[in-house]
């Protein structure tokens, strides 16, 4: 039987007062050590091993005395549970200078390159576009970054092709003759451009393709190439491309140079100061060449005769006295230019 009175008493009460204390502390030892972690700290890289018994990032954080600048980057967020052994990543914000066409601008930026910077911070750009330094580089302290908006525009135009001059020799013609055989005419090309703006600035102009829409018609000319031959005669220059001996004799006509016709319908004519009219064999001196006779001046044949075969001419003069007094006479006569 229990002595109830016996268990009651001062110095069992005291017993179980002990042991109850006893298992207090060890179930409070073990709440505490439960609560205990280990995490992993990498700032900007460096990896830090800290201890902590609060249950979120930003208490662990705040446990440890590492403090957050306001554009600080944390993984996981500050409202993020922990467990143990977990890995906290803070990105320390950094100052960049940022260059655009609108201007410059400072900027405060936890972000891990320049690419992921510039889009954090609504900084457009496209693929064309220059980024200094590279996309992919690492974001550091006092960074200058310069964004370059590059435009390429491509605009056609069309061109003409200038036409060439080919020039034909032909060794029979004096060097004064000059026959144009065709006038030539230019082609066209259509001509396309790649232009580059930085900026709004033209930096390059280049071509980048030629079709030819039609092409030129060359311009062909005929030119002479006969050397021209000069007698001088009374302080005067002749030019001339062929001389020619031949017997003249010398005739008039009754009817008088107003009245009388050539074989080629022109007035027989004697102008000492300008062209005379002389009959000559064609098949030698075609008619209507201009000639320089020695001691007659210059004449042109007009006319024919039957006795007038091979190398001859026969002079006209407006009197029978002018026919008589030059009789018959060896000479040279010029083919002139």
């Amino acid at each position: 039987m229990v002595n109830i009175k016996k268990l009651f008493s001062k110095e069992n009460r005291n017993k179980t007062l002990a042991l109850g204390l006893t298992g207090l502390v060890l179930v409070g030892g073990t709440v505490v050590f439960s609560m205990r972690k280990t995490l992993n700290v990498v700032v900007n890289g460096e990896r830090t091993e800290i201890v902590t018994y609060k249950g979120t990032v930003q208490g662990a954080l705040h446990d440890n005395g590492i403090t957050l600048a306001p554009k600080d980057k944390v993984t996981p967020s500050l409202e993020s549970k922990i467990s143990k052994n977990e890995t906290i990543t803070i990105n320390k914000a950094v100052n960049v200078k940022v260059k655009t066409e609108d201007g410059e601008k400072e900027i405060v930026s936890a972000e891990d390159n320049v690419e992921n910077m510039l889009k954090s911070e609504g900084i457009s750009f496209d693929d064309d576009d220059k980024i200094l330094p590279d996309k992919k580089e690492s974001l550091k302290d006092g960074m200058n970054v310069e964004v370059v908006k590059v435009d390429v525009k491509k605009v056609t135009e069309v061109h003409p092709i200038e036409f060439t001059t080919e020039v034909k020799k032909d060794e029979s013609k004096p060097q004064t003759y000059t026959e144009v055989l065709n006038d030539g005419q230019d082609g066209e090309k259509k001509v396309t451009r790649e232009l580059v703006y930085e900026n709004g600035k033209e930096v390059s102009n280049n071509v980048i393709q030629e079709l030819v829409v039609k092409e030129p018609v060359n311009k062909e000319v005929v030119k002479g190439t006969k050397e021209t031959q000069t007698l001088s005669r009374g302080g005067e220059s002749i030019n001339f491309k062929k001389k020619l001996s031949v017997k003249s004799t010398a005739y008039n006509h009754p009817l008088g140079s107003s009245e009388a016709y050539t074989a080629s319908g022109m007035h027989v004519l004697r102008d000492p100061n300008g062209y005379s009219t002389i009959a000559v064999d064609p098949s030698v001196i075609p008619l209507g060449t201009k000639l320089y006779v020695e001691g007659y001046g210059y004449a042109i044949a007009a006319d024919t005769g039957g006795a007038i075969k091979g190398n001859r001419v026969d002079l006209f003069f407006n009197t029978e006295a002018e026919a008589s007094n030059w009789g018959v006479r060896n000479l040279d006569v010029y083919i002139l230019n």
